[in-house]
């Protein structure tokens, strides 16, 4: 079994770029490709913006060819030059907490149901 699975984060090297995208090797049997369209939910207009040959870097296995060995990757929804993982923020709740939805709510009924008699 493979150490290389879908949705798995792992670290690799980026060793060519091109203005398609990045390549990436993993090991001496493994390597990657990281299509320009999975680097940025934003327009790309130069992949050297995002990385150098040579990083390390950690990316998402999107999928997994086993016969060549080959992986389709991304790094658009994580932090890849860190540990790969997005960090979520708790929220906090305010002192006001749920106060302020609970005084607007009724105008707000009130509001709809007039649009709708119209």
């Amino acid at each position: 079994m493979t150490k290389y699975e879908k949705g798995n984060i792992v670290k690799g090297t980026v060793t060519g770029i091109e203005s398609y995208g990045v390549f990436i090797s993993f090991d001496q049997f493994y390597s990657g490709l990281i299509h320009i369209s999975e680097l940025s939910h934003s327009f790309v207009k130069d992949v050297h913006d995002f990385v150098n040959i040579g990083d390390q870097i950690y990316v998402e296995i999107l999928e997994v060819d086993e016969e060549s060995n080959h992986l389709k990757l991304s790094i658009k929804n994580i932090i890849y030059k860190k540990d790969g993982y997005v960090r979520r923020k708790m929220i906090e709740e305010t002192a006001s907490g749920f106060t302020t939805l609970a005084k607007k709510l009724p105008g707000w009924i009130n509001d709809s149901l007039k649009k709708q008699k119209n």
